[in-house]
């Protein structure tokens, strides 16, 4: 086969039965594409056996799979037409082979999805569209098989035909053709049928010429996943496959999430092509000016346009692990090259995914497609799946086996770059003149944070301005920094967006932490909504950190709406608001939790007054 056309993967898939093996089959004896005496040897192993004749065989590369009719793993098979090559693919039906499934779509760039005339849509049928969908195949089209068997009825055909459409289009997906076959029979394979005539569209194979591959994103940004770095000669070569965009000696790169920067040297191929340059699409080596030190999994991208960096992600993930999955589940991730520990933090919707119907239930079945939130054990770089689909899906190892697939969303989540980055060079600590210990006993206490977490109409300014009087009265030196009042001067430039939000809390942290090390008793009166903001916080003043869950359900705090935000976020109003359109993650383990839903102020704020007398006892 000529290696310097271009060749398009094509996935055949559909539930078991449906005919997938023998349209490949009876596809390549049509076309003159089986080699020499391989029809008489499905004859003579289908005669062995005591079958009717079987094109189904030509697929089926495995014992078992002859002795049980079906396929078992995905089988390769090159094909070619004066037009372009093929690699097609013959994907396992039986719900049980769904991650061979899953094997042989991700890597292509097309769909011919299967649907029997006579038993109709099964619930593989809906299950494999879904698969796609999260797989990224777009370019599809659904072969309806076995028109022998239902007389050739268009009412039969069209029927099929709109029922899938309308389930296609509730997850995003649309067949480029619906072509009524015989595979058996070899109608509408590579000639039209006359058995037929109510159908114009196009032959599967008039279809497979139309599908177009995925153009190389030479025009999105620059991202390669780093797969290894090796030492040859004097050369250390960091190696990858340019996933996206565009590379050329004397760029700046950076890498993510270790956010380091440094230029290219030079552009190592495989081959003796010297280019100063590389396209999407390309495996290179890349050697930098300097040595810096870069792992596996990183991500290289232009400084101007980098992928996200996050320790939390969302995600639309379908489940096939044996067990199910639950809050605090924890598998290992794999995002590109990169590997981390996941934990399930939330479970935000079940889906039965054959349906699209939500499923009651807090765990999380075999089959099934869920919203999730994962809390990973370190930063990572990714991209958002509509962003980049290569940098955006990934997969979850449950015991060495692939037990769920899925794409990640960022929605409501912020870019972690920014706070994590230290830009400044060249500085040094300076040590201060007056030691804690003499801050201690002048003020007459230890100074810490006082860190109010909930949400919005939770009570958290309220309490923070009584506990302030409190202590005050009591001797201690203590001051209020409020969400609001903050946003006046020291964070007048944020917005509220995620990435905004999270700059917010990681200025107020530093402060608090400035001011406690002063010995100051600071109470903060922030929403924070993110953990890993106030996990930053926590780190900046140490020890010296408490926090406190001001909690109110939900609806509690939008019966009081004291601002009438909630009123303005129900009604599109507000974006990224905390509880309706944006993440609220509660602590996991805070100092104290004050429950201002079941409650009285005056009780609350006994409890905190309490607390901080306890937290830091006077001195002498």
């Amino acid at each position: 086969m000529s290696a310097d056309r271009e060749t398009l993967r094509v996935v055949v898939i559909g539930h078991v039965d449906h005919g997938k093996s023998t349209l490949v089959g009876r596809l390549f004896h049509d076309t003159g594409m089986l080699p020499d005496g391989k029809l008489e040897a499905i004859r003579a192993m289908s005669e062995k056996r005591g079958m009717p004749f079987e094109w189904a065989f030509l697929m089926d590369a495995l014992q078992a799979e002859r002795d049980q009719g079906i396929t078992i793993d995905t089988a390769h098979i090159w094909f070619r037409t004066p037009e372009r090559n093929y690699v097609l693919v013959d994907a396992p039906g039986h719900k049980e082979f769904l991650k061979n499934m899953v094997t042989g779509a991700a890597a292509s760039d097309a769909a011919l999805l299967l649907i029997d005339a006579v038993e109709g849509l099964r619930e593989q049928s809906r299950r494999h569209a879904f698969l796609l969908h999260l797989l990224g195949v777009r370019e599809m089209a659904v072969v309806v098989n076995k028109m022998d068997a239902a007389g050739y009825s268009e009412e039969r055909f069209r029927t099929i035909q709109r029922d899938y459409e309308a389930y296609l289009a509730e997850i995003g997906l649309k067949a480029q053709a619906f072509i009524p076959i015989s595979a058996r029979n070899g109608e509408n394979l590579a000639s039209s049928s006359a058995a037929m005539p109510w159908y114009h569209g196009p032959t599967v194979l008039q279809q497979l010429g139309r599908f177009q591959i995925r153009a190389p994103s030479e025009n999105r940004p620059l991202r390669m996943p780093v797969q290894g770095v090796y030492k040859f000669d004097d050369r250390r070569i960091i190696a990858g496959r340019l996933e996206s965009g565009r590379i050329a000696v004397g760029d700046t790169v950076l890498f993510s999430p270790s956010n380091k920067t440094t230029r290219v040297a030079s552009i190592e191929r495989w081959q003796a092509n010297r280019s100063a340059e590389a396209g999407a699409g390309e495996s290179i080596g890349v050697c930098l000016t300097e040595q810096i030190f870069v792992e596996r999994g990183e991500i290289l991208s232009h400084v101007a346009d980098a992928p996200v960096e996050t320790d939390v992600l969302r995600a639309r993930l379908f489940w096939l692990g044996q067990r199910p999955m639950g809050v605090g589940s924890r598998y290992k991730i794999k995002l590109h090259a990169a590997e981390a520990t996941a934990t399930v933090q939330s479970i935000e919707r079940i889906f039965d995914a054959s349906s699209l119907e939500e499923v009651r239930g807090g765990a999380v079945e075999k089959n099934s497609v869920c919203e999730i939130t994962l809390r990973l054990s370190r930063l990572v770089a990714l991209d958002p799946y509509d962003r980049n689909a290569v940098t955006g899906r990934f997969v979850l190892v449950d015991d060495y086996d692939i037990a769920g697939g899925g794409v990640v969303s960022m929605e409501g989540y912020a870019d972690q770059r920014r706070v994590t980055t230290v830009r400044a060079t060249d500085i040094t600590a300076v040590d201060h003149g007056v030691s804690l210990v003499a801050r201690t006993q002048r003020n007459g206490h230890e100074g810490g944070v006082l860190w109010l977490t909930g949400l919005s109409g939770a009570g958290k300014s309220t309490l923070a301005v009584a506990l302030e009087a409190a202590l005050f009265t009591r001797g201690y030196q203590v001051y209020v920094l409020d969400g609001d009042n903050v946003r006046h001067g020291l964070c007048a430039d944020l917005g509220f967006s995620p990435e905004d939000r999270a700059e917010n809390i990681r200025r107020v942290g530093e402060v608090a932490a400035l001011m406690a090390g002063a010995g100051m008793i600071v109470v903060t009166a922030f929403i924070s909504p993110y953990r890993s903001d106030r996990d930053r916080a926590r780190k900046a003043a140490d020890t010296r950190f408490h926090e406190i869950y001001v909690k109110a359900d939900l609806a509690v705090c939008e019966t009081r709406d004291p601002k009438g935000l909630y009123k303005k976020a129900r009604a599109g109003e507000l974006a990224n608001f905390t509880g309706i359109s944006a993440p609220y993650e509660a602590p996991t383990a805070p100092e104290l939790v004050v429950d201002t839903g079941t409650k009285s102020v005056d009780a609350c704020i006994d409890d905190l007054v309490a607390y901080a007398v306890k937290a830091f006892k006077r001195q002498g």
